[in-house]
């Protein structure tokens, strides 16, 4: 059995932001773009998703009138080759609501929940990705054994475009930066 057979011939090709523009945002859900590559993510588990909803309410009650906070959306780090990723939180400016795609400069952090399989792809390579991008914050939750997770976070320096190491919260998270807020990571 040939790869053709078991995956369709788009999963082979680069693809151009103009044809992953003219994509349905069902055909666009659970994947991203990597170098022009579709990479297909597996479904989140239920924990993932709380955890990503809790951290995503909580940031956008903080974040003021100036910035917005979601989920499950893509964030377009470069045009070519195409690059999309879709963070598990991202924090925006509430000005560019309607402005499609987002792009690093609108965005002020963004945090991934780690899962089985996304272990490399969320503890190095969007590290990498996202401070060259420019993006200010990087918060990195793991899933911890014990239930209450992990939250890593991360802060740029714009003279390297890399992440400096800022605190580790477990139970509960509080920060100042980028804004300040308090969130009990016990509620999952």
């Amino acid at each position: 059995m040939t790869a053709e057979m078991v995956a369709p011939a788009w999963m082979h090709e680069q693809i151009t932001a103009e044809e992953y523009d003219s994509w349905s945002e069902e055909q666009c859900a659970g994947i991203e773009i990597v170098d022009g590559m579709v990479v297909v993510s597996p479904s989140a588990s239920k924990r993932h998703n709380r955890l990503a909803r809790i951290l995503a309410n909580a940031l956008d009650a903080a974040a003021g009138a100036e910035w917005n906070a979601d989920t499950d959306f893509d964030v377009r780090l470069q045009d070519v080759p195409l690059t999309n990723r879709r963070p598990d939180v991202v924090v925006y400016r509430a000005d560019t609501i309607d402005i499609t795609p987002t792009r690093p400069e609108h965005v002020l952090l963004v945090a991934e929940v780690v899962s089985p399989g996304s272990e490399t792809t969320d503890r190095i390579v969007k590290v990498d990705q996202y401070a060259k991008a420019g993006i200010g914050f990087y918060w990195r939750i793991e899933q911890a054994a014990t239930g209450v997770p992990l939250v890593y976070t991360y802060v740029l320096d714009p003279a390297t475009k890399t992440y400096r190491d800022g605190d580790v919260f477990t139970g509960v998270l509080k920060v100042a930066a980028p804004f300040p807020v308090e969130i009990d990571l016990g509620q999952v």
